[in-house]
């Protein structure tokens, strides 16, 4: 307990000073919740979250002069936020709210002691306080043991909890990522049993949880609560959809368990390619959800084989769907189902039988998602046997290393016709209209299939379509 006061004094003075003034206006001023529970794992504390008996109006008047700048947009809600010396704090009056479980905003109700308003906190380890006035430490609800043993469970009962807010079934399985901790049997027990309530929450809410889910260092214990107390259901049931039974006829690999591995390979990726980079949201998105059209296709053969043709294209769609439906931006949603889209591909390369006309297309079709695909694909190898992982790395490796020389002498980054739009109307006497695109389209092809063309040559194919397709007269 000491170290969490100490720790809080080595880094932000400020708190001491804020709690003076606090204390010189006759009020309390508590450091709380998941600043705490941060500051004694060890964990980045970059904004700090303080509660206090000052009511709203009151606490306006005691940092006004005192804070870089103050705002009240959560005012109604009883926070005021303040700056200062570049550290982001926020002030919020007691609460002892009532909800009317419908939806998950609180009635909101100033409470009057810290104990009451701990209870209403979404977990025990989120319901630690430290009573800056005295540098002691408030634990009525066991906060300090779950912390050591690294359980979540709820101040109140579960069932009250979850009844409150919904959102806090997923809060315990991003947490379960974030953090490394194991839900508590009876928390488990409510959110299996109130699964449904979480069609309570909007889809956008929904959405940033799954998000800070799979942005943590381990997405999968989170993804094993969702699924296990069947809330992945309600909100992407495309992931418990991928668990499909094996029989004695027709073992293959499962691929739930697949994914979830494919989706580690790929964090290791990101981390041993740009370490100094932020988690990819898109990346992750893409392994967790590169097979979801497998149980869509699935086909028993003859002799005791399983296929799964075309999986990548009804997969693209499905997540075009799920990604909506929960709000993502267009350009996540454009961008996870292109390489899920894209991920089979390179398993046609064989033993590198492609053309340098395939591997142009393959790099062009990827774009600016070529370096998320390279990673996908690769964590997408998850076979036991070591010499055929082994090759397919190996087969990688070439394929990316004629990437690297087509594209030191052709620029693939930027293929484009030979001739620009401009030249094919000049050429072939055309106003603006769908035949100058049909030939701009065309004269791309070219370029893929045959590389860069000189320019007399690119004129000659040129006429040679307008000629074939009666467009335009050239001349």
């Amino acid at each position: 307990m000491q170290n969490a006061v100490t720790e809080l004094m080595r880094i932000s003075p400020l708190a001491d000073e804020l709690a003076t003034l606090f204390a010189k206006s006759g009020y309390s001023l508590y450091l709380v919740g998941g600043s705490v529970r941060d500051m004694m794992l060890r964990r980045p504390v970059n904004d700090l979250d303080f509660t206090t008996d000052a009511r709203p109006d009151q606490v306006l008047k005691i940092v006004g002069n005192w804070g870089d700048a103050v705002w009240d947009v959560g005012i109604a809600f009883g926070t005021v936020g303040v700056t200062k010396q570049g550290m982001t704090l926020e002030i919020t009056t007691f609460r002892a709210d009532s909800y009317d479980r419908v939806g998950r905003n609180p009635e909101v109700t100033f409470g009057d002691s810290i104990e009451g308003d701990l209870l209403r906190r979404d977990f025990s380890v989120n319901a630690m306080a430290i009573d800056l006035a005295n540098k002691t430490f408030v634990d009525p609800y066991d906060g300090l043991q779950a912390l050591e043993e690294r359980v979540l469970d709820t101040p109140a009962t579960p069932q009250e909890s979850f009844a409150d807010d919904p959102l806090r079934m997923l809060r315990a399985a991003r947490f379960s990522a974030q953090l490394g901790f194991t839900a508590a049997p009876r928390v488990i027990d409510a959110m299996t049993s109130m699964a449904e309530e979480i069609d309570r929450i909007t889809a956008e809410r929904v959405q940033a949880e799954l998000s800070k889910l799979l942005l943590a260092s381990d997405p999968r214990p989170g993804i094993e609560l969702l699924v296990e107390t069947r809330l992945a259901d309600r909100v992407v049931p495309e992931v418990p959809g991928m668990r499909l039974a094996i029989d004695e006829h027709h073992q293959h690999k499962d691929v739930y368990e697949h994914s979830l591995t494919v989706l580690a390979q790929a964090i290791e990726l990101e981390k041993s390619h740009e370490p100094t980079s932020e988690p990819d949201l898109i990346l992750r998105l893409a392994a967790l959800l590169h097979d979801i059209g497998k149980p869509a296709t699935r086909e028993f053969q003859p002799g005791g084989g399983v296929s799964f043709h075309h999986h990548e294209v009804v997969g693209a769609k499905m997540v075009r769907k799920r990604l909506r439906a929960l709000k993502f931006s267009k350009e996540i949603v454009q961008d996870v189902s292109q390489l899920v889209f894209l991920h089979l591909r390179f398993h046609g390369y064989g033993k590198g039988e492609w053309t340098d006309s395939a591997v142009r297309r393959y790099v062009t079709d990827a774009g600016d998602l070529l370096p998320r695909l390279h990673k996908l694909v690769r964590a997408d190898c998850t076979t036991r046997n070591r010499k055929k992982a082994a090759a397919l790395q190996a087969t990688y490796d070439d394929l990316e290393q004629r990437i690297t020389t087509i594209q030191a002498q052709e620029n693939l980054d930027r293929v484009r016709p030979d001739l620009n739009g401009e030249e094919i109307m000049r050429i072939l006497g055309l106003k603006p209209g769908p035949d100058v695109g049909k030939a701009w389209k065309h004269l791309k092809e070219l370029r893929l299939d045959r590389g860069p063309l000189e320019h007399d040559d690119a004129v000659a194919e040129l006429k040679k379509w307008a000629e074939e397709n009666g467009v335009g007269s050239a001349s």
